[in-house]
Order: C-alpha cells, then structure tokens, then sequence
C-alpha cells in the first residue's frame, strides 16, 4: 500500500477552485441532489422491506425518509466535524482564518443539505398543514450561516464544521424513531440507542460552550473574519442552540426514554410495544 499515492488521490478528491462562484454552486447543487437522492432511496427500499413504513400515513413516511436522510447526513457531519476538532493540525493551530480543501468540499455539500431540509420543511408544512416553529427556525439559521460561508470566501471554517458536529446526534434520533415506529421501544436496543442518543445532545451542549469560547476569546478577528451580518447570523444560531433548542430536545428525548412517545405525531403514542391511538384505536405490534 502506497501511502504518497494514497494522500495524493485523497488530496485531489477535494482540489477544486473554490474561489469561482460555479464551483461553490456546483457543490451546493451536488449536495442538494445527493441527499435528496438518499430520501428518495430511503422510499424505495423501505417500501420494499419495511412493513411498519407500507402501513404509515403519508405525513409519517415523509419524516421517516427526511430522518433518514438526516442519519446520513449525521454520519458526514460527525467524520467531518471530529476530524477539525480533534486531528486537522491546521485547524488545531487557527481556529478563526483556517481552510482547507476537505472542509470547502465538506461544508459546501452540507449547504446543499441545509437548502434541501428547508425546501423539504416548507413544502410539507404547506402540504400538510402544520407548522414546526423550532424545526423552521434551526434550518433557517443552519442554512442562513452556511449561505455566509458560500459567499464570503475568506471565512473560517472551524466554526461551521462544529456547527456540522452538532449534528451527531441525529443517526440514533433516526434509529430511535424508527425502531419506536415499529413498536420497539421495550426492547434492549431501543433503549440502547436512547440513552446514546441523549447522551450525545448532553455532548452537543458541551459543543455549543466550546464554539462559545472560540468566539468570546477571538471576538473581534471572528467578527472581521465573517463580517458583520454573518457574524450576527452565527451568534443568533448558537444562541438559539444553546438556550432554547439543545436543552428543550435534551429534556424531550430524556422524558421519552421513560415514556415511549412519539412527540412529532402525538395522535400516536406506543404502549406495550403497541401503536396505540389517542381514540383509543390499537394497532397492533409490527415488524420492522
């Protein structure tokens, strides 16, 4: 095994102009339609294998194909992110003016990702009715801040890739919600994947505090690095992570652990490993 050769080949994986506006636009779309290629999958194979998701309204196989999409996302999230924060000497040594060609690629992938969850939000929100005041609000800002990195090309991307590592919770809210779909929730794996599920929104939350200490301590090169409107963007966000939406989610999936309920269609709650209805109509324990 070649080493050189194999550094070599990764590096031009990644080598792109990055500075000409259609190669930004290009990645974006890319991401866009990779992801929206996953949600359509997810239709597919589920429809094929899945029994629990044939016998769902249309509204819940929207989201089961969104959270699955989403754990994919999570996964890329997570290499990219643990990758800036632990292992990249470049990002180590800078954490306000730092790039490099991986985290160009990584973030601009994960903007189209951004764009596609808040076209797929709207939509569904027209389409079937409701609206998610939290849900709007955290993919607004998410894409809002990734819009700033696409067209401000001098700014640093530790902050965005740790905004992207926040995500790693969301493969085992996916495995959880799935499983509990299936009326699973009183099996050893379903609590398993709750309680690592909670204990990575207790993560996200330690997370929030270091992005908060990379902004305090470097105040003022962070807000000349983003610019002012970005800058005010990003800070909005975080606060909103951090105040409001990570210990709101942490208290939600902690309580859902002792009450196996699914809090995005409350008509439906599961009991027994039962899908149960409200009115008081029972479905009955499926396979997955």
């Amino acid at each position: 095994m070649n080493l050189q050769n194999d550094e070599a080949t990764s590096r031009s994986i990644f080598a792109w102009n990055y500075f000409l506006w259609e190669v930004r636009l290009a990645l974006v779309a890319i991401g866009f339609f990779l992801y929206l290629g996953i949600f359509c999958f997810s239709h597919f194979l589920s429809s094929c294998l899945s029994i629990t998701y044939r016998s769902l309204p249309t509204k819940e196989k929207v989201f089961w194909n969104l959270a699955t999409t989403r754990g994919v996302f999570g996964i890329q999230c997570f290499v990219a992110g643990f990758w800036a924060l632990l292992l990249d000497p470049v990002f180590q040594a800078d954490k306000v003016y730092s790039q490099q060609d991986w985290s160009w690629f990584s973030c601009l992938i994960a903007s189209g990702f951004f764009l596609l969850e808040n076209v797929a939000v709207h939509v569904s929100n027209f389409v079937f009715k409701t609206f998610d005041l939290f849900v709007v609000v955290h993919h607004f800002l998410a894409f809002g801040g990734f819009l700033g990195l696409i067209t401000n090309i001098k700014s640093g991307h530790y902050i965005p890739l740790m905004g992207m590592l926040l995500e790693m919770s969301t493969p085992f809210t996916c495995m959880s919600w799935m499983l509990l779909k299936a009326g699973r929730a009183n099996t050893f794996f379903w609590k398993a994947s709750q309680w690592i599920m909670i204990h990575m929104f207790h993560c996200r939350m330690m997370l929030t505090y270091h992005i908060w200490w990379v902004c305090l301590s470097n105040w003022n090169a962070v807000m000349e690095n983003l610019g002012l409107l970005h800058f005010t963007v990003v800070l909005t966000g975080l606060s909103a992570v951090t105040f409001i939406l990570n210990p709101y989610w942490t208290y939600k999936k902690t309580l859902q652990l002792s009450s196996p309920v699914d809090w995005n269609f409350s008509g439906r709650t599961m009991k027994n490993g039962s899908s149960v209805k409200v009115n008081g109509e029972i479905f009955q324990k499926k396979g997955l």
